[in-house]
């Protein structure tokens, strides 16, 4: 365990990240496509015509949330949990105005962009990472973490 982060689940995140990496790794050598989740669910959810073909889109993305739930169903990991399902929704209708307007999402950026040495990613993925620095300490000044 992590002293600050009681809940924290080291293992299970350095594996989520080697499944990730891997599985972005695959999808560039064996398909020669990017998998950044924006544009594969931009592409699943026939918002944009760029891309893989649709089906190969679809099964990447219907398999991010039936991964997490048989690694849920199969492993001790503890499940997220979320104040109310409205929060949840608006914050991803968020997120995905985010991903648009950015050309693409924190995992496109930071996984697939950055080890193609992408300029524009390297922006991003700092943009990102000094946004959620920010937000952490302005948390812990206000007292809510």
């Amino acid at each position: 365990m992590i002293p600050a982060f009681s809940h924290a689940q080291p293992l299970a995140g350095f594996v989520g990240g080697l499944m990730i990496g891997l599985a972005a790794a695959v999808m560039l050598l064996a398909l020669g496509r990017i998998a950044g989740v924006s544009g594969l669910a931009a592409r699943a959810l026939k918002l944009s015509d760029a891309g893989p073909p649709w089906a190969e889109a679809t099964a990447f993305v219907l398999g991010l949330p039936l991964g997490a739930w048989l690694l849920a169903a199969t492993a001790e990991v503890a499940p997220a949990h979320f104040p109310t399902t409205p929060l949840l929704l608006v914050a991803g209708l968020i997120v995905g105005y985010g991903t648009r307007l950015g050309s693409g999402c924190t995992s496109g950026h930071g996984v697939c962009g950055l080890s193609r040495l992408s300029r524009r990613s390297l922006v991003a993925t700092a943009l990102f990472m000094a946004s959620g620095f920010a937000t952490v300490a302005a948390m812990r000044l206000t007292g809510t973490l």
